[in-house]
């Protein structure tokens, strides 16, 4: 019984009534929300049915009270204003935007641009013309279905013409005919200098190949043998047969090895050189040489096996076809005349000049052309000449040595040596045997504010460049430690900078390293057989010493844009070689001279000063049959480069750059096919 009582006595405490009482009220609410959701419009806020049988119901409107009542608004409304109430707002006129400019590549809002010159081969349809009329084969449309992926409709460029097969060998700042024909003057070699066609009067086609052309030779069995049908010329054949330049022998011309002065071979010959002056010391104290007047260029072909590299040079004379044998070799070499401007390279760039019957008379105009020698060569070192003078007792040669000698006296030249049929000179190491002269002694000294580094339509200076006072372009490490000690003159370099410019040479260093490795990895670049390689936007020739540190047999040509700072002096002293150039003008080589084009950057800059179009024909002009290009730049720029490529011909391939897919640059790889008339 008591166990009884204690459960009655639980039952009738607070807290079990309080619980009691709130279930009951929970489970009566529960069916009261349940019986009005499921049969009335008026449905609890916080619950509903949700089951699809809550929506089989037949609806039910609920009408308003005041259904059937009628109101008189018009006592509402002022009966004066009848006009819309939106019409009353008058909205105050946008502020005035803080700054008109562009945008960049790089996402920078800049009013300092420049739109550029229009593109004749590149004609955008604005809807109207529909792509028709005149124009033949360069006429251009908007493509809407835009097959480069950019925004907006891409431009689209039609194929390009074959050029006629009478300009297989066109270089058209050398065949302007038109302008040669108009010059006042030749005596001074005027006609084998530039004179580029003018505004319109551009390349618009495609140079071709001839007929029979077959892929080059590789290296190193090109530097003694080339197709006949590549170069198909025999008059040096004709004209040097005989002093062992160049022969015949069926569908090959062969190479020799020997020169007018050295009909017993180029080996000998450099052997003799090295052993008058020791201190020449190829592939060390001597690396980078110009040969003015080079033939077929078989000098510098054997001074690669000194670990020597040649710029050979030869104008488009009556041995017009010179610098082409060279170039078919495999050997460094431009089209270009010791005339009447400056040579395209940098002051002191080479530690050794040669000629060898080059046909130059070294003393005329008070010797103007060899002060030009003087001005290429680096301080304390070499000058060779062999020819008839230094040997030949006839008054005439023997008068012409004595104006040698009496020149080169004057210019504080020391005739260390001479035998045989080589003279060779010393350039002093600093000004003090210029300045010890007598006043009146000719030729002068140039002003100190003369710039011997500015070469690009410069004419020649009839006096002697000063040797800098802090000895920068003299003090040269000695190959190949050279190649990757940055120089003194690259303090000289006119650059915007954010960081020490010893610290960006060698950031460029290791950004080309890990490129080319990447390369080599992924496009076989050792099994292209690379040989004439130019770099169209050189920089500090970091892409050049890569080539040479990964051991890919090939030289580079570094082009240093002329509107860009001036590094030429940085990559001779690195002991490369190279040239400036305004690519808004033709390149002076013969077509089909170069395997690889690389560039980087290079239209981006271009692109407001130059016609992208042009350079691209160029570049077509200048590559071999089978060549390749690899094009580094702004995504967009590559997608408008990408259109004109494929118009030309080119195989082409989009990629991204090592940044990324986002980056935004990208990168592009082409290659030129062959093409026959």
């Amino acid at each position: 019984m008591k166990g009884l009582f204690e459960r009655v006595d639980f039952l009738r405490s607070p807290l079990t009534i309080r619980v009691s009482l709130i279930a009951f009220g929970c489970v009566a609410f529960f069916f009261l929300g349940k019986h009005w959701s499921g049969e009335y419009p008026q449905q609890f806020v916080f619950f509903n049915s949700g089951t699809p049988s809550a929506f089989t119901h037949s609806p039910v409107v609920a009408l308003s009270p005041n259904a059937e009542k009628k109101f008189n608004v018009s006592s509402l409304i002022d009966s004066a204003d009848n006009h819309s109430l939106t019409s009353d707002l008058v909205l105050p006129p946008p502020p005035p935007p803080q700054r008109f400019g562009i945008v960049d590549a790089n996402g920078t809002m800049t009013d300092d641009f420049n739109t550029g010159d229009s593109d004749p081969n590149v004609e955008e349809n604005w809807g109207g013309g529909g792509g028709g009329g005149e124009g033949g084969e360069n006429q251009t449309y908007m493509d809407s279905g835009n097959p480069t992926g950019a925004d907006g409709g891409g431009i689209s460029v039609r194929k390009f013409p074959l050029c006629p097969e009478g300009m297989r060998e066109y270089i058209p700042c050398l065949d302007n005919e038109e302008d040669i024909r108009k010059l006042e003057s030749t005596d001074r070699g005027e006609k084998y200098e530039r004179h580029c066609p003018g505004e319109g009067k551009g390349l618009t086609c495609l140079v071709p190949a001839p007929k029979d052309f077959k892929y080059p030779i590789p290296w190193p069995t090109s530097r003694d043998e080339v197709w006949f049908s590549n170069v198909p010329h025999t008059r040096l054949v004709e004209d040097k047969g005989g002093q062992n330049w160049i022969y015949r022998d069926n569908d090959k011309f062969k190479f020799p090895g020997g020169g007018t002065q050295f009909i017993h071979g180029a080996d000998k010959y450099l052997d003799q050189i090295e052993e008058m002056v020791p201190d020449i010391s190829f592939g060390q104290h001597t690396r980078v040489v110009l040969d003015v007047g080079c033939g077929v260029a078989s000098f510098g072909a054997y001074l690669f096996l000194r670990n020597v590299i040649t710029m050979s040079i030869a104008p488009k004379d009556v041995h017009e076809n010179q610098i082409q044998f060279a170039l078919e070799r495999g050997v460094p070499a431009m089209v270009a005349a010791v005339a009447t401007h400056r040579l395209l390279y940098p002051s002191q760039a080479f530690d050794l000049i040669h000629c060898s019957r080059c046909r130059i008379n070294w003393t005329r105009d008070d010797g103007i052309l060899l002060l030009e020698v003087n001005r290429l060569l680096r301080a304390g070192r070499y000058f060779v000449w062999a020819a008839q003078p230094v040997y030949k007792h006839e008054e005439s040669q023997q008068e012409a040595w004595r104006d040698m000698e009496g020149l080169t006296k004057r210019m504080c030249w020391e005739l260390v040596k001479k035998e045989g049929y080589i003279a060779i000179w010393q350039k002093p190491f600093n000004n003090s045997c210029y300045l010890s002269r007598e006043p009146e002694t000719q030729p002068p000294l140039c002003d100190a504010d003369e710039n011997p580094d500015k070469v690009w339509y410069a004419n020649l200076k009839p006096c002697i460049s000063r040797i800098p006072e802090n000895k920068y372009g003299a003090n040269i490490t000695a190959w190949p430690a050279r190649l990757h000690h940055p120089p003194d003159r690259l303090e000289g370099v006119e650059m915007d900078a954010y960081m020490a410019k010893d610290e960006i040479f060698m950031a460029e260093a290791r950004y080309w390293t890990s490129i080319i490795e990447g390369y080599v990895r992924a496009f076989h670049w050792k099994k292209l057989q690379l040989r004439n390689v130019m770099d169209m936007r050189a920089g500090f020739g970091g892409f050049a010493a890569a080539m040479i540190d990964l051991q890919i047999d090939a030289w580079v040509m570094n082009v240093v844009p002329t509107s860009g700072p001036n590094t030429l002096p940085v990559i001779y002293d690195r002991g490369l070689i190279g040239a400036a150039h305004d690519w808004c003008e033709p390149f002076d080589t013969y077509p089909r001279s170069y395997d690889l084009l690389q560039a980087s950057g290079l239209f981006s800059r271009e692109q407001k000063r130059c016609n992208i179009t042009g350079i691209l024909l160029e570049m077509d002009r200048i590559l071999r049959p089978g060549g390749h290009v690899y094009i580094r730049d702004a995504a967009a720029v590559v997608r408008q480069v990408q259109e004109i490529a494929e118009a030309m011909g080119w195989r082409t391939a989009l990629g991204d750059t090592e940044e990324g897919p986002y980056s935004s640059r990208r990168q592009m790889r082409c290659e030129k096919p062959l093409r026959r008339r």
